[in-house]
């Protein structure tokens, strides 16, 4: 379970440990422990350290040995099954729980409470916190356990390998947590705004603000309820003003369209049609009448006359005392 970058930056107490795990309980016997004591002092000194020249690091060996023939196992044993059972949230605090897994363990292995054991093991709770870390995010969908591993300040080259993608794609997702986080500032300082609102009206300004539902939802404190009522008064606020525009378009209309025909003045009738008539006399194409008809404020009602029965306009005329 336990890692090293090498065996000479492992702290001499570690070595020992695993190498303890190779060994049998016959190892341990009075006729074999010194033999054992010699071997396992050699192979350490291969590894950088030096045990069998130094009083003190043979000490050590002689210590954890003994403590290994007193439990009937190596510490290691445990050790590595506490960990690999450790959950994510176990080791989410890897400070706390260090200092009950050492007093834990410690209750075999004295050795193991010493100051020195505690740098160590918290070095290997965080390598098993970051291992759950990864199992976790290559389970989750889409940029969810990217996210999840920058959210926990994972190293970015290890995220890259972990989650075997590109330094473009890792880009990506940062920048696309970075546009949230500004999003969620936003939305926070709109909330500021309307403090003191009902639930209704908050939510409202925070649509208008063009706040995604889900985020009103997290950040604003408020209910469905809310949602729901907001969007109704939004709608209702809709209609009305959709209302009020279908009103000014048709009064602009009518205003451009002019007056009906019992609408209009004999005088303004006689002088609508004189106007209609020397238009006709530039064109007797019906588009470009009405164009010019309409450029001269001249009423639909009596242009659609002039342009579909011409004749009538006598009549009119006649009609009007012309």
């Amino acid at each position: 379970m336990t890692t090293g970058e090498a065996t000479t930056t492992k702290p001499l107490w570690l070595s020992i440990e695993e190498a303890c795990l190779g060994l049998a309980p016959e190892d341990l016997s009075g006729a074999n422990l010194e033999a054992t004591v010699q071997s396992v002092a050699a192979k350490l000194d291969e590894a950088g350290y030096n045990v069998s020249k130094n009083g003190g690091n043979l000490v050590d060996l002689r210590l954890a040995l003994a403590e290994m023939a007193k439990a009937g196992k190596p510490l290691m044993q445990d050790l590595n099954a506490a960990i690999a059972a450790f959950s994510l949230d176990d080791v989410t605090a890897p400070f706390e729980t260090a200092d009950k897994l050492i007093n834990e363990i410690g209750a075999t292995w004295p050795s193991f409470k010493l100051a020195r054991c505690r740098p160590e093991v918290i070095r290997i709770l965080e390598e098993r916190k970051l291992e759950l870390l990864i199992e976790k995010a290559r389970g989750l969908a889409g940029d969810e356990g990217i996210e999840l591993l920058l959210n926990e300040a994972v190293d970015h080259e290890v995220i890259i390998s972990a989650m075997e993608i590109t330094a473009e794609k890792l880009k990506e997702v940062i920048d696309a947590v970075a546009k949230r986080r500004a999003e969620r500032k936003r939305v926070e300082g709109l909330i500021e705004k309307v403090g003191d609102k009902s639930d209704v009206e908050k939510v409202k300004f925070l649509f208008e603000n063009n706040v995604a539902e889900p985020l009103v939802l997290e950040l604003a404190g408020v209910d469905q309820g809310a949602i729901d009522g907001a969007k109704k008064a939004m709608e209702e606020e809709l209609k009305e003003k959709q209302r009020l525009a279908e009103e000014e378009a048709a009064r602009k209309k009518a205003e451009a369209e002019g007056p009906s025909l019992d609408a209009i003045s004999p005088e303004e009738m006689l002088e609508h049609i004189e106007a209609i008539r020397e238009i006709m006399e530039f064109s007797d194409k019906e588009n470009e009448i009405r164009t010019m008809c309409e450029q001269s404020g001249l009423p639909k009602s009596l242009v659609d006359i002039a342009v579909s029965d011409p004749g009538k306009l006598d009549e009119l005329e006649k009609e009007a005392g012309g």
